[in-house]
C-alpha cells in the first residue's frame, strides 16, 4: 500500500488476480496494495478476506489479509 489510512484492521476485501508469464499477483480492489508475484503452484482460490494487521516501515505499508480456505474444486 503507498498511502496510510487507505485499509484499516478489520475491513472486509476482496482481491482481483492478474497473470504473468509464470507468476500471479493480487490486488486488493479497487486498486489499494498489490501482492508481489506468486508462485503459479501457490494460486489462491478465494478472493475475498479480512485485513488483520497493518504495518508501516521505511520500505512501505505492508496489508495483511486473512482468507479462509475456500472450495477447491
Amino acid at each position: 500500500m503507498e498511502r496510510p489510512g487507505l485499509l484499516n484492521v478489520g475491513d472486509h476485501v476482496t482481491v482481483t488476480e492478474g497473470v504473468l508469464p509464470s507468476n500471479y499477483y493480487y490486488t486488493i480492489d479497487p486498486s489499494l496494495a498489490m501482492s508481489p508475484n506468486v508462485p503459479f503452484r501457490e494460486r489462491m482460490l478465494v478472493r475475498e478476506g479480512d485485513v488483520v494487521d497493518i504495518k508501516e516501515n521505511t520500505r512501505g505499508i505492508y496489508v495483511t489479509v486473512a482468507f479462509e480456505e475456500g472450495d477447491k474444486k
